[in-house]
């Protein structure tokens, strides 16, 4: 099992931007993707975006492509999504997680998840 932590949420203004970080550690395992996914209280955690660990492939949900940008530093075991052109709607805990497939778009392909990190974008 992987150790996933997120950060770099906060409290921004829509049209805003804001880094987030995931750092990986703990147990090595086969990994091939790291995903982000998004929850707002009492809806579905939603994908978001997802990077391969083994070539540059990403994958995107409709309501984030061509404004967030997902990338790795696999030298520092860290994986980023850049969100731009922030919206309201954007507004959820964030979650980083760890598949061994890629692509892979629903919650139940990956095994390790991160605790969340808050974003909130104010109208």
């Amino acid at each position: 099992q992987v150790r996933l932590v997120e950060s770099g949420g906060g409290l921004v203004q829509a049209g805003a931007s804001l880094r987030l970080s995931c750092a990986a550690s703990g147990r090595t395992f086969s990994r091939y993707a790291m995903g982000w996914f998004r929850q707002s209280p009492g809806k579905e955690r939603d994908f978001v975006a997802v990077i391969s660990w083994v070539d540059d492939n990403t994958y995107y949900s409709d309501s984030v492509k061509g404004r967030f940008t997902v990338s790795r530093d696999n030298a520092k075991n860290t994986v980023y999504l850049q969100m731009n052109s922030l919206k309201p709607e954007d507004t959820a805990v964030y979650y980083c997680a760890a598949a061994e497939v890629f692509p892979s778009t629903t919650s139940r392909m990956y095994s390790s998840w991160g605790q969340g990190t808050q974003v909130t974008v104010a109208s």
